[in-house]
């Protein structure tokens, strides 16, 4: 039997990464994407669309022309309604404008809702449970929360991670078949990407590709029917920062409000809020 994980997969690249980096470590994956509400609700779009990719992707054997399906993903979209006008948020729909600039800012705070991951994290507890006693077996509870969030994000923190485990521990049967798995925790996004890069080597999926069905832009824009990525807004300057490390172009689309931009236009705009966030 595979290993077994269940994934918070939103649809951005950490959780995508991870999805790909669970498969190349051999583990039977049940991914589950929330939808609460968020403006950039494209994200689950992204996701389902990444998820069918990989369970479409086949090997053909010449020799017997049959064709084997190496990776199957399970996927649950899960709607939480009405959440959303109940939070303070500026990334649900109703709040405040999504900020820009930098990640590490102290404006970037807006962007928090409040006790997403333990309204995440108690769902995909249960899920990895009842796997875990279906299966007889252990079960990870895998998240792609990586260093560059803590500032920002309290319950990013491992010290959250444990208390909430902790609280799980407690309030269930057969608890200890469960455990996390967070590879990202001690990385930031550009260790994220080189990962990501090795994953597809090895699993035979194309880069561009997988990268082209997430979404990391907290203010996507709507322009002739297409859905595009800014990148003013912090999520995405981190992203763009990441790529530019990597040497490699962002296969994701990117706009401004007067329409698609180029990839050197991306750049540009990001070095200058480097360069001035490092004076």
């Amino acid at each position: 039997m595979k290993k077994q994980a269940v994934l918070s997969l939103s649809g951005g690249m950490d959780s995508s990464t991870l999805l790909l980096h669970l498969l190349a470590n051999g583990y039977e994956v049940t991914a589950l994407s929330f939808d609460y509400g968020q403006k950039h609700n494209v994200e689950l779009e992204r996701a389902q669309s990444l998820v069918r990719y990989i369970n479409g992707f086949c090997i053909i054997d010449e020799e017997s022309k049959t064709m084997e399906y190496p990776y199957y993903v399970k996927h649950q979209r899960i709607k939480l309604a009405g959440l959303s006008e109940l939070l303070n948020s500026a990334l649900v729909t109703g709040g405040e404008e999504v900020p820009e600039g930098h990640y590490a800012e102290e404006n970037m705070k807006a962007t928090v809702v409040p006790n997403r991951n333990k309204i995440f994290s108690s769902i995909i507890q249960a899920v990895a449970l009842s796997i875990a006693e279906q299966k007889d077996t252990d079960c990870a509870i895998a998240m792609g929360i990586h260093a560059g969030d803590h500032a920002i994000y309290p319950d990013c923190r491992q010290e959250f991670r444990d208390a909430d485990f902790e609280a799980f521990k407690a309030g269930n049967w057969g608890a200890e078949k469960v455990y996390h798995y967070t590879p990202y925790l001690h990385t930031d996004k550009f260790g994220i990407l080189q990962d990501g890069e090795s994953c597809c080597e090895c699993l035979g999926l194309d880069f561009d590709t997988v990268y082209f069905f997430t979404n990391t832009s907290y203010k996507p824009i709507y322009h002739q029917l297409e859905w595009y990525s800014d990148f003013k807004s912090a999520s995405s300057v981190e992203r763009v920062e990441a790529f530019m490390k990597l040497g490699r172009p962002d296969p994701v689309e990117y706009a401004d409000e007067t329409g698609p931009v180029s990839w050197e236009t991306v750049v540009k705009h990001v070095e200058t809020i480097l360069n001035n966030h490092n004076k």
